[in-house]
């Protein structure tokens, strides 16, 4: 069993920075894929950027690469996810998430574990 607790929501101007992170328990991570997805309201969830644990091999989504950076810390069992020049679309609930494995971490309905996810505000 896996649990994750997302932190660093909040409001931020438009050009600002976040730092999102996710401390995890319960397991051993690193045959863990972990990542990061929003859903904005009345959206479908969407991936945004994924780590695999044991490598650190990151993988983004367009939309945000060049700007996001996601990261872990082993010896505190926590992941990072740094956003830079925000805009009014990256606008979500932020959730972690979790799985076994490094295959198809993009599609929100295979990971295996779900925080209950932290909101980021971007004012315009």
């Amino acid at each position: 069993q896996v649990q994750l607790v997302e932190s660093g929501g909040g409001l931020v101007q438009g050009g600002g920075s976040l730092r999102l992170s996710c401390a995890a328990s319960g397991s051993i991570f690193s045959r863990y894929t972990m990542g990061w997805f929003r859903q904005a309201p009345g959206k479908e969830r969407e991936f945004v950027a994924a780590i695999v644990w044991s490598t650190g091999i990151t993988f983004y989504a367009d939309s945000v690469k060049g700007r996001f950076t996601i990261s872990r810390d082993n010896t505190k069992n926590t992941m990072y996810l740094q956003m830079n020049s925000l805009k009014p679309e990256d606008a979500a609930d932020y959730y972690c998430a979790a799985k076994l494995g490094a295959v198809s971490f993009r599609d929100y309905n295979t990971m295996d574990y779900w925080g209950k996810g932290t909101l980021v505000t971007v004012s315009s």
